[in-house]
């Protein structure tokens, strides 16, 4: 990309300080864009590597958001070209991983949905995914296995190792 390319584009990056987020909000203000950040407490010190960052005196501001609160990502969206979802629940072993990683995750992302309907200038939606969704499988990793959308996690074997039940439907 040209330098330059996000000059006065607006986007937001949710769970912004997590590891792939904090990548992305990097190279994001690093061509140009302006970046609306969402995290749980934006004067946490789990923050300050993105306050650090080249460009983030000017173009990065962050907003306290919840996924579990609907409407609470409204201010973070709103006026913005796309949308980067990242956030999602960061537990690896539950009793209950349908309640505890699962349905947290899918409400969250509707919720992130939900605001974003509300916005006429979101143009596009990433949605990302959870190392969960691929972790656990049965078929060996060789080097000429290829991981892409057919490769998934074993729901039982997910189940049986308490890690998270990844066959659910969303209502």
């Amino acid at each position: 990309m040209m330098s330059g390319e996000g000059e006065e584009k607006v986007v937001c990056v949710t769970g912004a300080s997590g590891f792939v987020a904090s990548w992305l909000v990097k190279l994001l203000l690093q061509r140009g864009y302006t970046v609306k950040a969402t995290v749980r407490d934006p004067n946490s010190p789990k923050t300050e590597h993105l306050r650090e960052l080249d460009g983030a005196t000017e173009r990065l501001h962050l907003f306290k958001a919840n996924l579990l609160e609907e409407g609470s990502f409204d201010s973070a969206v709103d006026g913005c070209d796309g949308v980067f979802h990242t956030a999602s629940p960061v537990i690896f072993l539950s009793d209950n991983p349908q309640a505890d990683i699962v349905d947290p995750a899918v409400m969250g992302t509707l919720n992130v949905l939900r605001s974003c309907a509300k916005v006429h200038s979101i143009k596009r939606v990433v949605l990302t995914s959870s190392i969960g969704a691929m972790l656990l499988n049965e078929t060996p990793m060789t080097p000429d296995v290829v991981i892409d959308e057919t490769w998934f996690s074993n729901p039982v074997l997910c189940k049986e190792n308490k890690v998270c039940k990844l066959n659910f439907t969303i209502s």
